[in-house]
Order: C-alpha cells, then sequence, then structure tokens
C-alpha cells in the first residue's frame, strides 16, 4: 500500500435498490448506505435527488446505461465498482428500481467475490409492481388475475423473449420492462393468441413528475402509444387488471355506445 493509501477504508460494495424513479420511494435501509459511502455509482434511471444522502465529500460517479445508450459496458462499471472499492472503502451501487430485477446485481456480486470485496444487497421497490400500482392497476385482483409474469421485453440478443410467448397464453397478468420499442411486435404475440382485446397501459416514467400513460386494447395499443408520445422509459401492463384503469372503462363505455348503434 502506497503512503497515499494508509488511511483507506476497508473496501466494500453495497448494491441499493433505488425504486421507481420517486425520490420518497427509496427505503429508509438505502438511506443509511447512501450516508456512509465514500463513492455512490449511479444508473440513468436514478433520481439524482438520492444523491444528496450521500456525504459531499463522497464522490458521485454517472455510470448510466439505458437501451441504445451504453455510456459505461457493464465490464467498465464492475471495473469501476472494484477499483473504488479497493482505493476509497464504502461504494454504494445505486441502481433503479431493484437490482436484481433485470438489473444485473447478481453479476456483479460475483465480481465483487472475485475480488474477495465484501458485498450486500438493499433490495428496492420495483417498478414492475409500483408503477401500475400508482395507477391504481394491481396485478393481482381477486376474480380477475391470480399471478402475474414479470418478462423482459428485449433479451440480451435483442430479440422477444420466448418466456412473453408462453405469458401471453397465460390468464395472468403480464408486465414487461424494457419493451417499448418492441410493443408493436408484443403486440402482434398476443393478437396470435386471440387476445386482440385484452386490456394493455403503458406507463412512462412511472411515479416522477414527467409520469403518463396510455391505455387501450391489444389491436389499438401501437397507436394510442404513438398519439400520447409515450416513449421510453416505460412498462407495459397486459391483462384484465387493466380494464379497472377509470381511462379503460371510458373507452369501455365508448366501445358499448358504437356497439348498440
Amino acid at each position: 500500500m502506497t503512503e497515499t493509501n494508509k488511511n483507506i477504508k476497508e473496501p466494500r460494495i453495497t448494491l441499493v435498490g433505488a425504486g421507481p424513479g420517486d425520490a420518497d420511494l427509496i427505503t429508509v435501509k438505502a438511506i443509511k448506505a447512501l450516508k456512509t459511502a465514500d463513492v455512490v455509482l449511479y444508473d440513468a434511471l436514478v433520481n439524482e435527488e438520492l444523491l444528496e444522502y450521500a456525504p459531499e465529500t463522497s464522490t458521485k460517479v454517472y455510470v448510466g446505461k439505458r437501451s441504445g445508450d451504453h455510456t459505461f459496458s457493464q465490464e467498465a462499471i464492475n471495473n469501476l465498482m472494484v477499483d473504488y472499492a479497493k482505493n476509497y472503502g464504502h461504494v454504494v451501487r445505486l441502481k433503479g428500481g431493484d437490482p436484481f430485477v433485470f438489473g444485473r446485481g447478481y453479476e456483479e456480486l460475483i465480481i465483487a467475490a472475485a475480488h474477495k470485496i465484501p458485498a450486500s444487497v438493499i433490495p428496492g421497490i420495483s417498478s414492475s409492481i409500483a408503477v401500475p400500482e400508482l395507477q391504481q392497476i394491481s396485478v393481482t385482483h381477486r376474480g380477475l388475475s391470480e399471478s402475474f409474469w414479470v418478462v423482459t421485453g428485449t433479451t440480451a440478443n435483442g430479440k422477444i423473449s420466448n418466456d412473453l410467448i408462453d405469458a401471453s397464453r397465460s390468464n395472468a397478468t403480464v408486465v414487461v420492462l424494457m419493451g417499448i420499442h418492441k410493443l408493436a411486435e408484443i403486440a402482434e404475440i398476443f393478437k396470435l393468441q386471440g387476445r386482440n382485446k385484452l386490456p394493455v397501459a403503458v406507463i412512462q416514467s412511472g411515479s416522477t413528475d414527467d409520469e403518463k400513460i396510455a391505455v387501450a386494447t391489444v389491436d389499438t395499443i401501437v397507436n394510442a402509444v404513438e398519439e400520447s408520445k409515450i416513449s421510453s422509459p416505460a412498462i407495459i401492463v397486459l391483462g384484465e387488471v387493466v380494464s379497472l384503469h377509470p381511462k379503460f372503462q371510458l373507452i369501455q363505455e365508448v366501445y358499448d355506445v358504437v356497439a348498440r348503434g
């Protein structure tokens, strides 16, 4: 150890879930971790207000990764995480939503273990549940849905997950993350199962001031999203539970009027 590193703290890494976007939806334990951080490595979907919990003397590094815009590769993030831990002490790896729900959190735990750096995880509120809930869409509801799927919209090879095809055959609610750019393809999968009239909601930037929602059916959702100018980040919710949303009830009333002639 060099002369300048003699006072360095013991290296450790904490993977912290930042929640869906609203800074108030972070957990108390996550705040405690941030308050002891020497370094914070934070993702694109993290509300930067949360950085205020970290000490002024801490180093904050943006390592944002979003679909089509990988400012840092996962390998580069892994290297930064290890280097900062060894040279500064406590690294908080602040990740949107929950670290283990399409957050590659376990991969980062493996890296920490490979370098013999103690690591722990603080769960976050996943957007897969919280964002629909804030729109009063319950992913399960007695008589409508007994279970729910959470599926990635795009796999590592850029294709639709086979799990989504299986989900389209189920009566369960289906929540698709990172799928807005595949919306038309996703809708086609459900149409092939004869589910053209299945209610769908697409929610952009859930829990934030930029939140938008489009509610329609499988056969009209692509147009509804275009008309509402909804873009990434957004989640897709498919299932009968969406029929309980006030906007869908208005759509249903229009359908009923047209049907009556």
